[in-house]
Formats: structure tokens, C-alpha cells, sequence
């Protein structure tokens, strides 16, 4: 079974909590940090299913395009970001807090830059989900 979540009703989530971690695939200077909220993905077996929320802060960048192996859904929950950017952070589409997107395993995406930061909600997840 690819879903690794258990039953967990309503219940607040403290962004101000300790538990924020560097991302995978993140510069240590980045400055991006995630939480786990849900689950959890196994990439080296391929298996799972995680939600997180992922924190950018004011004027982060990256550079250079990046792909995945599962399905990723961004609900984008306030901030800014801008997606597309060419590698000297130029160009692009801005987008504001709710905005969506879904990706299948594959799917080229990014850069992206933020100017304000933004708080992404994420969910990723193998097939079969």
C-alpha cells in the first residue's frame, strides 16, 4: 500500500514549532525548510506518500530546473513565487498565495525565486497511491 499516513483528525499546526529541517535536494544556505505533516516517502524504494509544508524565506532563488520520480501537489498558502526563472533569476511567471499545482513523475519544473518567501503546502506520492 503506497499510503503511509495515519488517521489524524483536525488539529492546529504551529509554524513557529521546532521539528523544520533542510529540505532533500536543498543548499544548506538556501534557507528553505520543510515539515513533515503527514507520512512519509521512501525514494529509495520508490514507495509512500508524505505532506509537508515547505517554507521559502524572503529572496530565496534557485537555479537551475529540477525533475522527481513521484507525483507532487503545491498548494501555494501565502507568499510569493516565481516560477520559470533562467539561471541569473530573470523571467518567469509570478504567482501569489493560492495558487495550484499538480506534476506527475518526470515533469521538468522550476527555478524558482521568491521575494517575500511563501509557505508551500506539498503532498507526494508513488503510484499506486
Amino acid at each position: 500500500m503506497a499510503v503511509t499516513k495515519k488517521h489524524h483528525e483536525f488539529h492546529t499546526i504551529d509554524l513557529d514549532a521546532p521539528g523544520w529541517q533542510l529540505p532533500e535536494g536543498y543548499a544548506p544556505d538556501s534557507g528553505a525548510l520543510e515539515i513533515i505533516i503527514s507520512g512519509s516517502l521512501d525514494t529509495q524504494n520508490k514507495k509512500g506518500s508524505r505532506t509537508r509544508i515547505l517554507r521559502f524565506p524572503p529572496g530565496f532563488a534557485t537555479y537551475k530546473p529540477i525533475v522527481h520520480d513521484y507525483w507532487e501537489e503545491v498548494f501555494m498558502l501565502e507568499g510569493d513565487m516565481t516560477v520559470g526563472a533562467d539561471e541569473s533569476g530573470q523571467g518567469g511567471a509570478a504567482f501569489q498565495g493560492y495558487t495550484y499545482a499538480v506534476r506527475p513523475p518526470g515533469a521538468w519544473h522550476g527555478p524558482f525565486r521568491s521575494v517575500n518567501g511563501c509557505y508551500l503546502l506539498e503532498t507526494h506520492y508513488y503510484d499506486p497511491a
